[in-house]
Parts: C-alpha cells; structure tokens; sequence
C-alpha cells in the first residue's frame, strides 16, 4: 500500500528562532537531538523505506514576518526533489487583512492550507496562543471566513477546554476544512482530562468540515508508546470515522524519541482492526483527498 504522510516538517536551523540562541522551553520536551537542519532528503530516507510515497509540509514557526519566504523555500524544495507533495504555511489572522498575504501565498502551486497556532494552556511550557479564546476574536474569524475563497484548509490545533469554540468556528464555516491537529492533543490523561478532551472530541465530530489527523501522540509522553496510540488511536476514530482520520509522523519531532519505522509501525497496528479498506484510506486516500494531491 502506498502511503501518504499528511504532517511532517523540514528545516534548515537558521530560519527559526526557537532553534537558535538559547534553550527555548518546548511542549515536546529538551529537543537538542532536532537543533540542526532537517533536509528533505533525510525526510525521503526516514519515511520512504516504510511505503510513504507522498507527504504534506506542515508550516515550522519561521518568524511572523517570513511567512511567504517559508512557503518559497519549501516550494523550491519540491520543485527540485519532487517532495513534498503539498505544504500547508503559516498566516496570521489577527492582522485586520489577511487577504494581501494569501494573495502572495497563492501564487506557490503546492499551497493547501493554513496553520495557526491556537492552543493555549495554564502550562506555560504547552501555550502558544496568546488567550484561550482566539477563535471567537471577531478580527481572527473574518479573517478565518476568508481561506474559503481561497480554497484553503485550516489545521486546527488546540486543547480540550477550546473544542467548544472550535467547533463553533467550523459551524460557521463550512466550506473550511479544518483538520483538527494530533488526535485533539489530550495531554491531560486523568480520568476527568480524558472525559473532557472525549466530549470535545464528540463536539468537533459533529461538524462535518472537521477532520482528525492520528499524529504526535508522542508529545506530551516524550516516547513512542504503542499501547498508547492503539488507545487514543481507537476512540479518535470511534468519533470521527476511519474516512475523516489520517495519518502524519509529525517527523522530525518524534525522532527526539523514536525512529521513522517503529512509530509507523505502532500507528499501522493500532488502525489494523479497522481492515484493509480502513488501512487505506487513513493512510492513504484521506489525505489525498483533503490535500488534493490527485
């Protein structure tokens, strides 16, 4: 089976400010083993081995500022090696125009989507929006509305406590794809965490413009842990279906703590009771269909 990984990053260190200078505490943990460029062609050998035939760039945090530059640099990496296959850049939406930019970031052919950043958390190691409540900034939302005319998906990445308004950003624009992030990022596994990232799981699962990516469950355990992945693996998909769920490596963050093959294994084993037919399309032709790689 062909395979499409739909999250993963390359990098050259000296574009991004939380890879220079000083130790920046990070949701992931140390991360010394990444402080390097991460090449293409180290992606290409990681994955390719283990079936990956095609793969989707997920924006790297680059400085506001180079937003466009980001995307030209990626561009021109796949003009030049053919990978990857589609990229997702960054856009602030919290200007009072967004349109100028994705003027300039529509003219890269790869373009997809768009990340920003809205998860927010008490930890200040697991923030990275500036307030929990982004979703419902007036300025963000016009600003969200405009991606439709741009044929733009949204990779929506935040914790339990913001499904609600989430969800309600996706009820309003249902012709943005948003794909939510990392299984919905449950970093609280308590018993109470898990009962509210599973009722914002079951809230975003209404909304049929929301699909789920199955990565970076590494994240918050800093390990690749099978038995862990089956489980979140089981319930994400007990929410969303196997035909709005995809697969990502979020590469080369887990290799802090894993190889290409074991994590790739964990994830195929744990989506194999959902058969062939289920095997297929989390792996493959979702995300060639949302990333419209064909």
């Amino acid at each position: 089976m062909e395979i499409v990984d739909a999250h993963h990053h390359i990098w050259r260190q000296a574009d991004l400010p939380w890879l220079t200078g000083p130790m920046q505490p990070r949701i992931f943990g140390p991360y010394e083993a990444i402080r390097r460029d991460y090449p293409i062609a180290e992606f290409i050998a990681d994955c390719t081995p283990h079936g990956v035939t095609r793969s989707v760039y997920v924006q790297a945090n680059w400085p506001k500022g180079e937003a466009e530059s980001e995307v030209a640099y990626v561009q021109r990496e796949a003009d030049e090696s053919g990978w990857p296959h589609a990229i997702v850049g960054y856009a602030d939406l919290e200007v009072a125009d967004v349109r100028p930019l994705l003027d300039r970031l529509a003219r890269y052919p790869l373009l997809r989507g768009i990340r920003m950043q809205l998860h927010w958390h008490p930890n200040e190691h697991y923030r990275f929006a500036a307030g929990p409540d982004l979703a419902d900034d007036p300025v963000f939302r016009r600003n969200f509305a405009r991606l439709a005319e741009y044929g733009l998906s949204f990779e929506l990445q935040v914790f339990a406590p913001q499904m609600e308004s989430a969800a309600r950003l996706a009820a309003d624009n249902p012709k943005v794809t948003l794909i939510l992030q990392h299984c919905g990022m449950p970093e609280d596994l308590s018993h109470d965490g898990m009962e509210e990232w599973r009722a914002g799981m079951k809230r975003l699962a209404a909304e049929k413009n929301v699909v789920v990516k199955l990565s970076g469950l590494g994240t918050f355990i800093h390990d690749n842990d099978p038995a862990h992945i089956a489980r979140i693996a089981h319930e994400t998909i007990g929410f969303f279906g196997t035909d709005r769920c995809l697969y990502g490596s979020n590469f080369p963050i887990e290799k802090i703590w894993t190889d290409y093959g074991s994590l790739f294994r964990a994830w195929h084993d744990a989506l194999l009771p959902h058969g062939e037919a289920g095997l297929e399309a989390m792996l493959r032709s979702n995300a060639a269909r949302i990333y419209r790689l064909e």
